[in-house]
């Protein structure tokens, strides 16, 4: 297929890169440089908003002719953030924490014209709610999967599942980390369908 023009996606992660490459679309990746700090005060969707955009912003600069996904993802539980716990002892206090408990994952997707700099954004909420987890099966999944990159220390697209007793989402791509519904309707009002 054809493509009518340059796809770039704001995003060093792999997980974002790999959801892209879903849509069998040609893509290159450009890390964004903009500060992903949440301001204070910011709920959780308002953060993942204004980040996707900003990073697609601080890519667009470099491409004068392209469309620039950013994407990102804010978590809480209860009220408190729930970032990547880097180790396993973050990871086991994390899934300890969220035993029986559910998460809200706030995932936003901008799409950015570089061209005319028109911007379209969405938030996708999924609600991810996890089985009462006791210390034995936090152990078995943490030494096998090894999820400290991810935030909510578990991976629904690997073991993780496990943990997990049901996901609340219009799109569950949008856990992963990049929204695909949205975004291949976002593509497609861009003049780049998918399926075109």
């Amino acid at each position: 297929m054809d493509q009518p023009r340059e796809l770039v996606l704001a995003s060093t992660s792999r997980y974002r890169r790999e959801l892209l490459e879903r849509l069998g679309l040609r893509f290159e990746t450009a890390g964004p440089d903009c500060d992903e700090s949440a301001l204070p005060g910011e709920a959780a969707p308002e953060t993942a908003l204004r980040l996707s955009v900003l990073k697609a912003r601080s890519v667009a600069t470099r491409f004068a002719d392209a469309l620039v996904i950013g994407s990102d993802q804010v978590a809480s539980s209860e009220g408190r953030p729930l970032g990547k716990p880097g180790n396993h002892a973050r990871a086991t206090e994390q899934l300890r924490s969220l035993s029986g408990k559910s998460a809200d994952f706030h995932t936003a997707v901008s799409l950015l014209d570089s061209r005319n700099n028109e911007t379209q954004s969405r938030v996708v909420l999924c609600r991810v709610v996890f089985r009462k987890l006791d210390d034995e099966r936090i152990e078995a999944y943490l030494r096998r999967e090894h999820p400290y990159d991810c935030a909510g220390s578990a991976k629904a697209e690997g073991l993780g599942i496990a943990l997990i007793a049901r996901m609340e989402t219009e799109d569950p791509t949008s856990l992963i980390g990049l929204p695909l519904i949205a975004l291949t309707e976002m593509l497609e009002r861009a003049g780049m369908p998918v399926l075109g």
